[in-house]
């Protein structure tokens, strides 16, 4: 795998920063972080949301191009019912705002995971985000909802098959590069950097495929407590390391 060379270095608070072009991040701890001020679960899941607004600015303010979100995998649907409804419900106002702010920002705004699997209000309701947002040239941000990595390469292979079946594609004709194109990340380059909060060490199922050569940073903090200082400090430890993609 050949190295990226479309890094750019920025000014950040004084310092000289080589900023990742694509950050990936597992949104984890809304429910500890509600817990440890005597407030139930949802509370914690409305202020992380508000954390993801900022964090948008911040990463574009910052040069970052790409960001991607993990919002709600495919194994969250496990959780208490009462517990999904209200994330249904925080999701379905976030989305109509969401709207408002690509216009303002100048953001556009994908959606991976299995749509199928959403009310059709939300379907809609994403269907139009994208829509209004493909023409703007600010910040790419990307939100797995109902996502399960293994669930997307499950999709990508079924329609790969049926295309192999149609004969539009050879089975010797399959690359890396023509199975990238049938995954819900086809447009976006792979992740430089990924981010999980809340101290977990695990990737859970997210992003399998395109982490294989990311550089990970596992941080403490919570999620709604992460804020432009823990970006920047995920991204110091981003430039410590050395990225060889394989070589030596």
């Amino acid at each position: 795998m050949k190295k990226k060379e479309n890094f750019m270095k920025r000014e950040i608070d004084g310092e000289l920063l080589e900023v990742p072009e694509h950050v990936a991040i597992i949104l984890d701890g809304n429910g500890r972080w509600a817990k440890k001020r005597f407030m139930p679960r949802n509370y914690g899941h409305a202020q992380g949301s508000k954390t993801v607004e900022q964090i948008c600015e911040d990463a574009w303010n910052m040069g970052i191009k790409y960001l991607t979100v993990y919002a709600f995998s495919t194994e969250n649907w496990s959780r208490p019912q009462k517990e999904v409804d209200a994330l249904m419900k925080l999701l379905r106002s976030y989305l109509k705002d969401c709207i408002k702010r690509t216009t303002k920002n100048n953001m556009r705004v994908r959606v991976i995971g299995d749509k199928t699997g959403l009310s059709e209000d939300i379907r809609n309701s994403i269907e139009e985000l994208e829509r209004v947002s493909a023409v703007n040239t600010g910040l790419n941000f990307t939100i797995a909802i109902n996502y399960g990595s293994r669930d997307e390469m499950r999709r990508a292979m079924v329609r790969m098959a049926k295309d192999v079946e149609d004969g539009k594609v050879k089975s010797e004709e399959i690359t890396e590069e023509v199975f990238k194109g049938y995954l819900d990340t086809w447009e976006l380059p792979d992740p430089d950097l990924l981010i999980r909060t809340s101290g977990e060490q695990r990737l859970s199922n997210f992003l399998l495929w395109q982490l294989a050569y990311t550089e990970f940073v596992f941080m403490e903090v919570l999620w709604p407590d992460f804020n432009r200082n823990e970006l920047i400090r995920a991204i110091r430890q981003y430039n410590g390391r050395e990225r060889r993609f394989g070589g030596i």
